[in-house]
């Protein structure tokens, strides 16, 4: 299958080699684009930190590295690992699993970090509010989005050479939706298969009126796992 991803790195190009891996041609287009704020960290004492995506994790790498690690998913305990934390627990979930177990672990009138981006899906302080823990909420990134589609998915739009999407976060989707409106290329890429991470990516899609398919859990396993078993039912065909 001939793939669009519009994940911004460096998320992108790991998953465009696990794709092409599986045999799949990528087109890659990222709709945002991470910009660190270098913004100095907050005092502590801390308890824990909680990471709600991997851009988070190497947004504050070499720093904070003694304290417990909580990550949203697969993919985000990964870059917190990397990033030079030891204790590291994945949550394999999204931010209300991320709570949960955050509500589990540490008791009441624990103080979190929870270093974040500017534009949030969930709202971890408020989650938590309840259970008499406090989260500390710290702008460490930004993702403006993109202004167009690169001409290279303008093309493959225009000529029907993509058979689906990958599609990770709402706000990409939001952009990319956008950027489809504004090059006249919503018919083509509505014809596309929608594979979507979860309900909340696959909303704004299914707003504009497209057929979507959910990955059982919202981790990039599932996803892949989904899209190879669509890949099997109709090798070859085109988008339905």
């Amino acid at each position: 299958m001939r793939i669009l991803l519009t994940r911004p790195e460096p998320g992108a190009a790991l998953t465009a080699a696990r794709l092409r891996g599986l045999g799949h041609e990528v087109v890659s287009d990222p709709m945002l684009r991470i910009v660190e704020t270098g913004a100095p960290l907050p005092a502590g004492p801390f308890d824990a930190v909680a990471f709600t995506s991997p851009n988070a994790a190497r947004a504050v790498a070499g720093r904070l590295e003694g304290l417990p690690a909580f990550a949203v998913g697969s993919r985000t305990a990964a870059e917190a690992r990397a990033a030079g934390f030891l204790n590291v627990m994945d949550c394999a979930g999204d931010a209300a699993a991320l709570a949960r177990t955050l509500a589990e672990r540490l008791k009441p009138g624990a103080r979190i970090f929870h270093p974040a981006g500017e534009d949030r899906a969930a709202d971890l302080a408020t989650l938590l509010a309840a259970r008499g823990v406090s989260v500390i909420t710290h702008i460490v990134y930004r993702a403006p989005e993109a202004e167009a589609l690169s001409s290279e998915t303008r093309a493959a739009l225009r000529d029907g050479t993509l058979d689906a999407a990958l599609h990770f976060s709402p706000r990409t989707v939001r952009a990319l939706l956008r950027c489809v409106s504004e090059a006249g290329q919503m018919e083509p890429f509505r014809a596309l298969r929608h594979f979507c991470l979860s309900q909340a990516v696959a909303a704004p899609l299914a707003a504009a009126g497209m057929a979507v398919t959910l990955a059982p859990q919202p981790h990039e396993e599932a996803l892949l796992a989904l899209l190879g078993e669509a890949a099997e039912v109709a090798p070859g065909m085109p988008p339905v």
